[in-house]
């Protein structure tokens, strides 16, 4: 019973461990979690990046060539889990067929078994029997490494040695011995400098000879007409003086008779008319005398229909000379101001249309102008109306445009310099401090005069009829505000001998004098027609003229008649022409008035129109700023009051 149960309980084992060792079934470690069916089935979502996070960021390495340790842009995420070296070959491989270490060890152990096995028997007497040839072994190579291995060399032709040479000159030596402080090592270099140059110096000199000699070569007969254009000037000037004759005797002799019968009249005598023909469409938008030289003036070209806007011109006449203009500057836009400097009389400031403000100089022969403004260096973008140049001594002018910026420009080497000396706004509440200002709108500004006394003063006119009196020390705020016309204000100008007079223009057909202290004019002129300019007399205080768009000119002297003109006398055609500027000679008794067709006339002013008051025995009073300041005084201090200011219809 025993021998027969006993295979039973072996086989009933057997089968419980194959039970056990089913690698189907799942096996559940005990400390595992316990996980309901929902959250099973929830899907866990994992992104593999390609990054390490646990690389460094903030590795710095020390670059030689710039001398400073600086952080690399390029970091090695790789991370090495694990690394096994093995020893397996490719099968293919003839290497891999040989007798691997272990079989050939197991092969040499049962040969010697056999060996001795046939020993002992040869012992006992036995016949030794021979191995068969088939028995025998057949050496094989044996396998001294387990890679394939295999040696190659080469040997390549190396390049021939070649030894290069040179021999340079020797730099100067010189043995120097001195203490070493600054001050010597300062003389050093600056006489070095010095050395250097003079020899650029030497080579610019000889560059001018090369290209001097160059010219002579490529002169062509049009030079020879260029030496004597002097000359031929002269020639002009003396042809037309005697074609003319009449009207230059008339400047320089002529008086009005009439004038000893008629005390509070005068007239003007017509001179010469300049015109050019290329601007006979144009229309005068700018008169300037030239004060160094009193018979030269400049005329700026182009129009005031702004619909109609086109090209425009700078000419500049003499008086020696009326046919044709001594200088011509054709423009690409139409002219709206100019100035002349008084100190340096070459040099002429010109506002345009399209709010560029230019600057030429009459010594170059060249037509462009040597400075211009753009839109990087502070441009207008309105016309600009009025162009001023500060004073005699600077190189500074002022200019005024319908943007409402009244911009400094200062002349450097090569460009022009701006800033804004104020912005013009439609209200400005005048207070003591800044906290008051209250800054609207920007206003137009049409016009504008500098005082002549006082540098930092000036006045504005603008589009909507009012003038501004505005510091340059005080960029936010109005000094004082005059409500002066119903229009824009065309022109204002000081008085050149009162400071506190200046006078003003407009469209809606007067002419008013203020006084800066009182809000309200002191006189008011209409003239029954719009007014296009007012020009204070360079000889007098109470001297001033205005023109109208009815072809009329007025002549005003408040020391003779303070209710109406002593002249008013018709220069133009009614009908076809308008006058629109008007401007004393600084020196003789002369103006000259531009009209919309691009020509400008000289007048003669009689007697009566620049007499000088007479003393108790007939002698004329020899009188100077103070005695003109005095003479428009005593008229004010009749009118401060504004209920007592003078109006003429």
């Amino acid at each position: 019973m025993s021998k027969d149960q006993a295979p039973a309980k072996s086989y009933k084992t057997t089968n419980k461990k194959k039970e056990d060792d089913d690698p189907g079934k799942l096996i559940k470690p005990a400390d595992q979690l316990e996980l309901t069916e929902a959250e099973l089935k929830e899907e866990i979502t994992r992104t593999l990046t390609a990054k390490n996070p646990h690389a460094p960021h903030n590795i710095a390495n020390y670059k030689f060539h710039e001398g400073a340790y600086k952080l690399t842009t390029v970091v090695n995420h790789m991370a090495v889990h694990l690394v096994l070296e093995g020893c397996l070959e490719y099968q293919d491989f003839d290497d891999s067929q040989s007798v691997t270490p272990t079989e050939e060890l197991t092969e040499d152990a049962t040969r010697e078994e056999g060996e001795e096995s046939d020993e002992e028997l040869s012992f006992d007497g036995g016949e030794e029997e021979e191995p068969a040839e088939d028995d025998i072994p057949i050496p094989e190579p044996k396998c001294t490494n387990q890679f394939n291995f295999i040696e190659r060399a080469s040997q390549t032709i190396n390049n021939p040695l070649q030894g290069r040479s040179c021999q340079t000159v020797p730099p100067p030596r010189c043995n120097y011995y001195a203490t070493a402080c600054q001050w010597n090592i300062y003389d050093v270099y600056m006489a070095e400098l010095q050395k250097q140059e003079v020899q650029k110096q030497k080579q610019k000199e000889k560059e001018s000879d090369k290209n001097k000699k160059k010219m002579m070569l490529i002169e062509t007969p049009s030079d020879d007409i260029t030496q004597v254009s002097k000359s031929a000037k002269l020639l002009e000037r003396m042809v037309n003086q005697n074609s003319y004759s009449e009207v230059a005797q008339d400047f320089k002799y002529f008086e009005d008779a009439a004038d000893e019968f008629r005390e509070q009249e005068g007239t003007v005598l017509p001179l010469w008319k300049f015109q050019y023909d290329k601007a006979k469409m144009m229309c005068v938008t700018a008169l300037c005398w030239n004060f160094m030289y009193p018979d030269f003036f400049g005329v700026g070209l182009g129009s005031y229909d702004f619909s109609k806007q086109g090209r425009g011109m700078l000419l500049f006449y003499t008086l020696k000379n009326s046919t044709y203009p001594e200088y011509i500057f054709p423009t690409g836009c139409g002219v709206m101001s100019l100035d002349i400097h008084k100190r340096h009389s070459y040099l002429v400031a010109v506002g345009f249309y399209d709010g560029c403000v230019c600057v030429y100089n009459l010594k170059n022969k060249a037509q462009d102008p040597d400075y211009k403004s753009t839109v990087n260096n502070g441009k207008h973008i309105d016309p600009v109306w009025q162009v001023r140049w500060q004073n005699d001594n600077s190189l500074n002018f002022y200019s005024v445009s319908s943007d409402g910026r009244v911009v400094s420009w200062t002349l450097t080497k090569n460009e022009l310099v701006f800033s804004d000396a104020i912005r013009l706004a439609l209200d400005y509440t005048v207070s003591e401090g800044p906290e008051g200002i209250q800054d609207l709108t920007n206003a137009s500004g049409t016009s504008f005069d500098f005082h002549p006394q006082i540098d930092d003063l000036f006045i504005v006119g603008t589009e909507e009829g009012k003038i501004h009196k505005c510091s340059k020390n005080y960029s936010s705020q109005y000094l004082n505000t005059y409500d002066a016309h119903n229009m824009a204000v065309d022109t204002v100008k000081w008085n050149p001998y009162h400071s506190k007079v200046f006078i003003s223009c407009s469209s809606d057909w007067t002419v008013k004098i203020w006084d800066q202290d009182y809000s309200a004019p002191m006189f008011t002129f209409e003239l029954n027609a719009s007014v296009g300019d007012v020009a204070w007399g360079p000889y007098s205080s109470t001297v001033f003229a205005a023109v109208t768009t009815e072809g009329l000119v007025h002549v005003f002297d408040l020391a003779i008649n303070k209710y109406q003109a002593i002249c008013q006398q018709p220069v133009v055609n009614k009908k076809k022409t308008r006058l629109t500027h008007i401007e004393f000679n600084p020196a003789n008794p002369v103006v000259i008035v531009g009209d919309d067709r691009g020509s400008v006339i000289s007048l003669k002013l009689s007697p009566n129109l620049r007499k000088k008051p007479k003393g108790k025995k007939g002698r004329d009073l020899v009188e100077g700023p103070e005695a003109e300041v005095a003479k428009m005084e005593k008229l004010l201090s009749l009118l401060r009051q504004p209920e007592q200011s003078i109006v003429f219809k």
